[in-house]
């Protein structure tokens, strides 16, 4: 498993990416996931490219952001953007939604329109090299595995992929071991963060989360919530090459993304000893 920390964690902070990087990089992880408008104004020297980053032993696996499916000629352009930022960045994956609408709320029409613009979207990041992650989330047209695997299928196009946001799987009524095994073939990557309860998940809202001043109560650590990951993360670390990223939008950011990571390294590395002693 190669982890990495996501810059939209430090969206109400006043830290560079340089001394991001230098933090991931010392505290063990393997990446930086970049929030689309992150990506986007760094300053444009030679020291913030894909090679800087790879010189501290990180890469950046996925440029996170919100393409407009609803307007055809913004798509194209944003998408076009996404993709020249992704070569900047060495970034192979671009992560967006479903649209705003919820499965069981979107009728015919609009989930046609959507549909339409993903495959349109695909065509693009595929034209570059590129993939386009669909992220499992409420709201939209991924908020469940039926909707989820209908909307794969409707697409129909190689380039798409799933970022697979295991809490919001849970949220929408899924279990996430089951979910995963289903829709393996096609995730590319995975979001991993937690909640002290289902009656507080609405902390993850968009109007609350992305507010300077919402609410932060119900987030907790990756291993002091509701839904219990040990066993989902051992199904994960069955394969080396996947990737996952921490994302945390609470407080006290490096302490929370420390404690979490070294968890995780931890479960990896029992994991290993106990492949490594059943192979002798």
């Amino acid at each position: 498993m190669r982890l990495s920390l996501c810059t939209i964690s430090f969206r109400h902070h006043l830290i560079g990416l340089k001394d991001i990087a230098f933090w991931a990089r010392d505290h063990g992880f393997q990446g930086i996931e970049l929030w689309g408008v992150h990506a986007l104004h760094q300053p444009p020297l030679a020291l913030h490219n894909a090679q800087w980053m790879a010189a501290q032993g990180l890469s950046v696996p996925m440029i996170s952001d919100y393409l407009p499916l609803h307007d055809q000629a913004l798509l194209q352009e944003k998408t076009r953007m996404l993709c020249s930022l992704a070569h900047t960045w060495g970034a192979g994956k671009i992560r967006t939604f479903a649209g705003k609408t919820g499965s069981a709320d979107c009728d015919p029409t609009a989930r046609r329109d959507v549909i339409r613009a993903l495959h349109e979207a695909c065509a693009i990041v595929a034209d570059h090299g590129l993939r386009l992650l669909v992220e499992t989330h409420p709201g939209t047209l991924a908020d469940t595995l039926n909707s989820t695997m209908d909307l794969i299928a409707q697409v129909g196009h190689p380039n798409l992929a799933i970022n697979f946001d295991t809490l919001h799987v849970w949220e929408g009524g899924d279990d996430p071991l089951h979910a995963h095994r289903m829709l393996r073939p096609f995730i590319a990557h995975y979001h991993l963060k937690n909640v002290r309860s289902r009656d507080a998940l609405n902390v993850f809202a968009p109007d609350n989360v992305y507010n300077a001043a919402g609410d932060r109560a119900g987030m907790v650590p990756l291993f002091e919530g509701a839904f219990e990951y040990s066993e989902f993360l051992q199904e994960l670390m069955k394969d080396p090459d996947c990737e996952a990223s921490l994302e945390w939008f609470g407080p006290e950011v490096f302490d929370t993304l420390r404690q979490d990571a070294a968890q995780v390294f931890d479960l990896l590395g029992k994991r290993n000893s106990i492949t490594k002693g059943t192979a002798a």
